[in-house]
């Protein structure tokens, strides 16, 4: 993906230069790490994932400190925290116009670089619960080392990959603005835990059009997208699907658990916000066997 000579965003809170300690908490870092795990099978937003975690007693409350002297931080992660500011920055840009096209203001979200463990006004988190979405604080949180991990564990790798999990997010803030967000919720907090499932599935699947969305105009203004970028988000898409993380996982899937999308639906609507860009096109009108 082609950013060179682009701005970063300043809506960065940069606290990997933090040390965090848990004040108070039921269960042990185990105990957080598999709460995590199984909510984290779908990737994407996982807001609802630290409120999992908060519930079931997994951290308590978190301190944060500010470390004595500089952390010094290795060029591959100064440039993954650049690359991070970048497409923030990208993205602040895209939606302001999109936005200003449907007769509305884009107010930003403000990106949390983060290191081990977090405080969001969702609750604390670890690493384990992956990047997130916080309505509570309209932030996104990420730990960088889980670019490291894509890479790594599910073989999902290229800058444009990484900027998928970021934009996806950020879609995450654009359903909040626009109350779709809030809606949702609402009606998860009134149906039975299938019911609940399945528009949670409505939720990240239009993230992930979001995501689209916002490629699609960056590359027309930019041409940013080179050869095999879409691709590599594509395959990024497909490794992060309920059923592709659940077989990998247990060695079977549980359809009635997935919360964020098959690996065909993941891939389908990313595509096709790529393609379109239309802000008409929504998750939650189509009956649940088009998505």
């Amino acid at each position: 993906m082609r950013l060179d000579g682009r701005r970063e965003s300043s809506n960065v809170e940069d606290r990997r230069g933090m040390s965090t300690a848990t004040k108070a908490g039921i269960g042990g870092l185990g105990g957080i790490i598999m709460i995590a795990l199984f909510t984290l099978l779908g990737g994407g937003n996982l807001g609802d994932v630290v409120t999992n975690v908060v519930q079931q007693g997994g951290l308590g409350t978190v301190q944060e400190e500010q470390m004595d002297g500089q952390r010094e931080f290795t060029e591959e992660e100064q440039q993954l925290a650049k690359f991070s500011r970048q497409v923030l920055a990208s993205t602040e840009d895209v939606w302001a116009k999109v936005f200003q096209q449907m007769g509305r203001k884009y107010q930003p979200p403000t990106l949390v670089l983060f290191t081990n463990r977090v405080n969001s006004a969702c609750g604390t988190a670890s690493s384990a619960v992956g990047p997130f979405y916080c309505s509570g604080d309209q932030k996104l949180y990420i730990d960088l080392s889980f670019f490291t991990t894509m890479k790594q564990q599910l073989g999902a790798d290229g800058d444009f990959s990484y900027a998928y999990v970021i934009a996806h997010e950020v879609g995450h803030h654009v359903e909040n603005l626009l109350g779709i967000l809030g809606q949702a919720h609402q009606q998860m907090s009134r149906t039975d835990k299938v019911s609940a499932n399945k528009i949670s599935v409505r939720l990240e699947l239009l993230a992930d059009y979001y995501a689209g969305v916002w490629a699609h105009y960056d590359d027309q203004e930019y041409n940013s997208l080179e050869a095999g970028d879409v691709e590599e988000a594509i395959d990024c898409a497909q490794k992060i699907g309920d059923n592709y993380l659940q077989k990998k996982a247990q060695g079977y899937v549980q359809p009635e658990s997935f919360t964020h999308g098959t690996s065909a639906q993941r891939m389908k609507w990313l595509s096709l916000g790529i393609k379109r860009g239309d802000m008409n096109v929504t998750t939650f009108n189509i009956p649940e066997s088009e998505l």
